[in-house]
């Protein structure tokens, strides 16, 4: 895998991106889109903290996410393996609320009780270009 094509798979995520995540709940997978967040190089998911996902994530880290893509060339996507964190820093909450853009639609401030966050690490990627027929892996060596 060259450096070349794991760095064409991260910059298809830009600040803000709508993309379907996997939890599981006991057996069961789930999985519903989110608006997932890349900040300063990380992945996060702002949510309300009585969702599924939480529990689910509180009782299991493991997720995927997938971002669908097209193009003129074809349908393609990056789906992601990880591990997800529900976060309680106060900074680190402080911190994404000011750069939420659509924060204040949802919760009255970081210290909101209905606030949670959501920090994604990616563990391996799989990335198929569009137009392509088989994807490319890869394991991060390094969060992006």
């Amino acid at each position: 895998m060259t450096n070349d094509i794991e760095k064409e798979a991260w910059d298809e995520f830009s600040g803000y991106e709508t993309v379907m995540l996997a939890t599981s709940e006991g057996d069961q997978p789930r999985v519903r889109p989110v608006t997932l967040i890349r900040y300063r190089d990380s992945f996060w998911v702002a949510t309300g903290a009585e969702s599924a996902k939480v529990a689910q994530i509180r009782a299991d880290p493991k997720v995927e996410l997938c971002l669908p893509l097209q193009s003129d060339a074809g349908n393609g996507y990056v789906r992601v393996a990880g591990s997800g964190e529900v976060v309680d820093d106060k900074k680190t909450k402080e911190e994404l609320a000011r750069y939420i853009r659509f924060f204040a639609d949802y919760w009255e401030g970081a210290d909101d009780p209905t606030y949670a966050l959501i920090r994604i690490s990616p563990r391996e990627v799989e990335y198929l270009q569009p137009g392509d027929m088989l994807p490319k892996r890869f394991s991060v060596r390094e969060w992006l």
